[in-house]
């Protein structure tokens, strides 16, 4: 895995150098390639960068530890030391996951649907309600929201919306997002329950 990673973190660095020279920006399409390529490889650099310190951390902190005899200093290297072994966990399922392959579709973007099915004005209710729900999800995400087609009723909910939501990452999040949802309302004559 880390050698793989070393080999990440020297092509970000040819990517780097290669995007600084000015005839890349003549060929838009090849540094429109390089500009993907340096998206894709960064949060994985970061977080190699990152595990690099912490393991370095780790080791000063192991030499500090050896030959310090004053009770408190050992008692902050040994918190330090704590708390870099605990990150470099972290980063390391981090990296695992990072280094996963991706699906080819992540990066397109979403056409969502929502109905409201059997159920009336309550339905339609919950529908808006879902609706509003992926609207501020995207937004939060920082992506792009696009209202294609809405048939309101007048109490605020919605028979139907379709919408398409674009940003970075949008199919990869959004991809599992389907299937029938129900509610159910309990009607107040029915607080007792049954």
């Amino acid at each position: 895995m880390f050698d793989k990673l070393e080999d990440l973190l020297i092509r970000f660095e040819e990517i780097l150098s290669e995007l600084h020279e000015p005839t890349v920006t003549a060929n838009q399409e090849r540094f429109r390639k390089l500009m993907k390529e340096q998206s894709d490889l960064t949060p994985i650099v970061d977080a190699y960068t990152e595990y690099k310190k912490c393991r370095q951390e780790i080791e000063d902190s192991l030499e500090l530890l050896e030959g310090e005899s004053d009770e408190d200093m050992r008692e902050m290297i040994k918190e330090t030391l704590g708390e870099s072994r605990k990150r470099v966990e972290e980063l390391e399922q981090e990296l695992k996951i990072l280094l996963l392959p991706k699906d080819p579709n992540d990066d397109k973007n979403v056409i969502v649907e929502i109905r409201a099915g059997a159920g009336g004005d309550e339905a339609a209710l919950f529908a808006a309600e879902i609706y509003r729900m992926y609207v501020h999800y995207a937004e939060g995400q920082r992506w792009k929201v696009e209202t294609l087609n809405v048939d309101e009723i007048g109490i605020g909910g919605m028979k139907e919306v379709q919408f398409t939501i674009t940003g970075q990452g949008a199919y990869s999040r959004m991809k599992y997002e389907s299937g029938v949802h129900r509610v159910q309302r309990v009607p107040e004559t029915e607080s007792g329950g049954r």
